[in-house]
């Protein structure tokens, strides 16, 4: 089972668009969740942000308990088989929001994962492959990793495996002993013991339809049916550690709270996931903890993203019920922008809907940013002729964007809010740019389309979306000569072209005939718009601007690019 948990961060507290501020937050306050339990604001520093916080089911400010420090943790694969979609969806949309925290808002992230390479399901998978459960753990940890880097998440500052912090795992356990909130077994078992923590258990509760865990054999010795395993005796054949409770190894639960507070001591600003893993996983991992630490709220914030189903089922997308797609397969089809796209153009805690059609619409949000800034570039370059460009309220609306922008993500970073007013930027760039035959006389206005190109990159950036930016750089890089050769086509088809348009000379006076086009010339014209046609399926999209033309690489519909069927970005 995978589960979906996300980052660690510092975070350098900056009044938005400024230099860093140390603004101390307003007196500590308590918000009731369910069950009367309490989530006590932080005292720190404000980062002018508000987050949707699972604890209390409402949007907090996001306050930093140190100054240029975001802690952020995130609980990382359990490697014994294929990530999938749903995994990518929610990897893809924390990275997301910790590139806004860090690249929008000056915050640096520091994220740890760990990777549980220690599980009953890696054990059956060796058995069914009769090899160790090592080998297993390792394959398909080193195949998670090439999947994030495909989809170019940013990997963590630290992975922890299980298996090589069993030691840390086991004191934690005593600790917890030793604290009145764990009980050992004659059969070598130890479990949390809930009613020592009194009504403080619950906090996701109704976060998610679960019935908690399944009794396992041996729970007839819990002293309540809602005590969680931290630690359990190992069967014949299976790996196991020794420990003060016998040969065993450890419960799930515990090696997160175990491993996080390894990096980040007592206290932990940010805890992310799937929806799924709020409880039990979460619940348990909060009650372990502050038992441990002998604390009142270990996690101050956590954030929980929504499924991905795929469209027309309730279900999640899950491998359990054969209804998935893996990342190697999805990135056949779709580039790693594409998809990064489909989650921007959605809430993080959201679920999600897969298939063909909205990815189409990721594809062409995508495909209409692009053209706008191959256009807005040639138009720079004094390529594609136009009519009076409304300077003024260019900038205007270029002013109204950022403002914009800035605002949705400070707000939940609601990346579709962000988005729709970068489309409409574009929008309005577009209906500027109104191709004519002559534009004599008329007075350019390069910088402002300047501008509105480099924010929009910027943002791109922010996003992690690479493929306008680096467009010229992909194509010299992995064709060489294939760009100049596109232009030196373009540019003799524009000769031939404007040659095919030449008008006859004015008809003698009194004739009733009207100058047009050399009709032997006529052939030429259609020989240019069959080469742009024919050029158009194979990624070379070029555009007639009267006498003149474009061009730009854009990939194919089948996911294959001209210049390389190998690269992950296209123009």
């Amino acid at each position: 089972m995978w589960r979906l948990v996300p980052w660690r961060a510092k975070v350098l507290s900056r009044g938005i668009g400024g230099s860093p501020t140390a603004v101390t937050s307003a007196p500590s306050r308590s918000c009731c969740g369910e069950s009367g339990k309490k989530w006590t604001r932080p005292s720190g520093f404000d980062t002018s942000i508000k987050t949707f916080n699972s604890l209390t089911r409402q949007k907090e400010p996001l306050v930093l308990a140190r100054q240029g420090v975001a802690t952020w943790y995130s609980c990382g694969p359990t490697v014994y088989d294929h990530a999938h979609l749903g995994h990518a969806c929610s990897y893809v949309r924390f990275d997301i929001l910790q590139r806004i925290l860090s690249r929008l808002f000056g915050i640096t992230v520091i994220h740890a994962m760990v990777i549980t390479d220690i599980d009953d399901k890696i054990i059956k998978r060796s058995w069914e492959e009769n090899v160790s459960s090592t080998i297993i753990a390792r394959m398909y940890e080193e195949e998670f990793k090439r999947d994030m880097r495909s989809l170019k998440v940013i990997p963590p500052v630290v992975y922890l495996r299980v298996t090589e912090n069993v030691h840390h795992i086991v004191a934690f356990i005593q600790g917890i002993i030793k604290n009145g909130h764990a009980y050992a077994t004659k059969e070598g078992d130890v479990y949390f013991d809930i009613q020592s923590i009194g009504d403080r258990y619950g906090r996701f509760t109704g976060a998610v339809d679960s019935q908690g865990e399944p009794e396992s054999p041996g729970s007839s010795n819990k002293r309540d049916v809602r005590d969680f395993s931290l630690w359990k005796p190992s069967k014949p054949g299976e790996p196991y550690w020794e420990s003060p409770w016998g040969r065993g190894r450890p419960g799930w639960h515990i090696e997160c709270s175990t491993l996080a507070s390894c990096i980040f001591g007592s206290q932990l600003d940010i805890h992310s996931g799937g929806i799924d893993l709020a409880f039990p996983h979460h619940e348990n991992e909060v009650a372990q903890s502050e038992a441990y630490h002998q604390c009142g709220q270990w996690a101050n914030y956590f954030l929980h993203s929504g499924h991905l189903h795929l469209k027309g089922s309730a279900e999640k997308m899950s491998k359990s019920l054969k209804n998935y797609i893996s990342i190697k397969d999805f990135l056949q089809s779709y580039s790693a922008n594409e998809f990064r796209m489909f989650c921007l153009l959605s809430k993080y805690r959201s679920a999600i809907d897969y298939s063909s059609s909205s990815m189409s619409e990721a594809c062409a949000s995508l495909g209409m940013i692009s053209s706008f800034i191959h256009d807005a570039e040639a138009y720079m370059k004094g390529q594609l002729l136009c009519s009076a460009v409304q300077e003024d309220f260019l900038w205007e609306r270029l002013d109204e964007t950022k403002s914009s922008v800035t605002k949705a993500l400070s707000d939940d970073f609601d990346t579709p809010r962000a988005i729709t007013a970068l489309m409409n930027l574009v929008y309005h760039g577009n209906c500027q740019l109104q191709p004519v035959s002559t534009s004599d006389g008329v007075v350019r206005s390069p910088a402002v389309f300047g501008a509105i190109i480099t924010y929009i990159r910027n943002m791109l950036d922010v996003f992690g979306i690479y493929l306008l930016h680096s467009q010229e750089a992909h194509v010299q890089n992995t064709c060489g000569s294939l760009q100049t050769v596109v232009e030196q086509l373009t540019l003799f088809r524009s000769e031939v072209r404007a040659f095919a348009l030449t008008r006859q000379d004015a008809p003698a006076a009194g004739s009733s005939k009207k100058p047009g086009l050399h009709p032997d010339r006529i052939p030429l014209l259609k020989a240019c718009d069959a080469l742009r046609d024919d050029l158009a399926p194979l990624g070379v999209v070029i555009k007639d601007r009267g006498t003149t033309s474009t061009w730009e690489i854009k990939q194919t519909q089948s996911g294959q690019k001209v210049q390389d069927e190998s690269q992950e970005t296209s123009s």
